[in-house]
């Protein structure tokens, strides 16, 4: 008898086949599939195992599930292509992949012909989504949130520069257990048209954003053309976002779609958007001053540009300002002629007025001689009771 189940033993021992293992890589919160295949064979058996605790993730067996001895963690979240099962395949279709389903798993399978093993490492992926790269006064920040595993940030600028980056970088830990990391630099006074990038990495992906700060503009009220320039030269396949004093939407558009979508509050300053995703702006006023963010982005970069407006009230066309600037000229210089003119004549004129001034002078004398001989006159003139009076008076 024991001769008989050793027998057994060792031929059980030699119908399984152990297969190697498998790479699988699965994105965060998204459905994954473990592959595994047997040989066909009736009175199939197929057990998923997660080691090296080797939890029950799923049962089949009697030609239906078995999810009595299902671990709970795995509950609702499993299944195998029941209408394959039958041609060899026994691959466990994984939903709602969370990092702590990251692991090796065992597919074990059996049949009237014999038994298989096949070992499966899946590995959790939450790749780097976007890149938040923004500038307040002298200091520049960048951020990127729900990533595994953990990642690596850098920074750089284009050209090259001697700029000296410190080592800032925060990584913090979610409840889900990924990663947020982010990053700041404070940067010197007046640094403009320097792209600084900052690049977010993983083992499965890369993201990078650029943010520059072009020199102020200014332009007439009439119209003005803000810029937008990009690090590339080729705009395909990227989304355009125009933002006023960071928090206002001016525009948006999709490079997929020729047209653009205007917020109601710009619809009568937005004139048209170039195809290097300039913006045209017309009939403006000092409440369009400010910071213009001109945004544009696909699925691995994101590139910022910050300009800031100045409006110059009753600017006019180029031909105005020559008009004007020589009729400013013909005044100077009849002013000049006027002075010139007035120079010459001063001494004339210092004559005529010391003359003029003799002249009054004498008038003044020969009034005051005529007003005491007159009132001399009048005096002798007067009877003897009318003088006495005066006198008294």
């Amino acid at each position: 008898m024991v001769r008989q189940r050793s027998s057994y033993l060792l031929l059980w021992i030699f119908l399984t086949i152990v297969d190697g293992d498998t790479e699988v890589s699965c994105v965060f919160m998204e459905r994954c599939v473990l592959p595994c295949s047997f040989k066909i064979g009736n009175e199939i058996v197929i057990h998923w195992f997660k080691t090296p605790r080797d939890l029950h993730v799923h049962s089949f067996y009697y030609s239906r599930d078995q999810l009595g001895n299902q671990d709970q963690y795995y509950r609702n979240r499993t299944s195998l292509f029941k209408d394959q099962i039958s041609s060899g395949n026994a691959s466990l279709q994984l939903t709602s992949v969370e990092v702590q389903d990251e692991g090796r798993y065992k597919c074990h399978t059996s049949t009237i012909t014999g038994n298989q093993e096949s070992f499966v490492n899946l590995k959790v992926d939450a790749p780097v989504n976007k890149v938040k790269m923004n500038q307040v006064e002298n200091r520049i920040s960048c951020r990127s949130e729900g990533i595994y595993p953990e990642p690596q940030l850098t920074w750089s600028t284009s050209p090259p520069s001697n700029i000296t980056f410190t080592n800032t970088t925060t990584v913090e830990r979610t409840e889900q257990l990924l990663y947020n990391i982010s990053s700041s630099q404070m940067l010197s006074a007046g640094v403009y048209h320097l792209l600084f990038i900052c690049t977010i990495s993983t083992r499965r992906n890369r993201r990078r954003a650029t943010l520059q700060r072009l020199s102020d503009i200014s332009g007439p009220s009439t119209g003005v053309t803000i810029p937008c320039t990009p690090s590339n030269t080729s705009l395909t396949n990227f989304t355009l976002l125009w933002r006023f004093n960071h928090t206002q939407t001016v525009l948006s558009q999709s490079w997929t779609d020729v047209t653009y979508s205007v917020s109601d509050g710009w619809r009568q300053k937005v004139e048209n958007v170039s195809k290097s995703g300039s913006l045209m702006l017309k009939h403006l006023s000092t409440k369009q001053e400010g910071m213009y963010t001109c945004k544009l982005s696909n699925a691995e970069e994101t590139h910022i540009t910050h300009i800031h407006l100045r409006i110059t009230e009753g600017a006019r066309s180029n031909t105005a300002v020559i008009t004007t600037a020589v009729m400013c000229g013909l005044v100077l210089i009849g002013l000049s002629i006027a002075a010139l003119i007035s120079i010459r004549s001063y001494p004339l004129l210092l004559t005529r007025y010391r003359h003029a001034a003799f002249v009054s002078s004498s008038q003044t004398r020969m009034d005051s001689v005529l007003f005491r001989v007159t009132t001399k006159r009048n005096l002798i003139l007067l009877p003897d009771e009318e003088q006495s009076k005066n006198i008294v008076t």
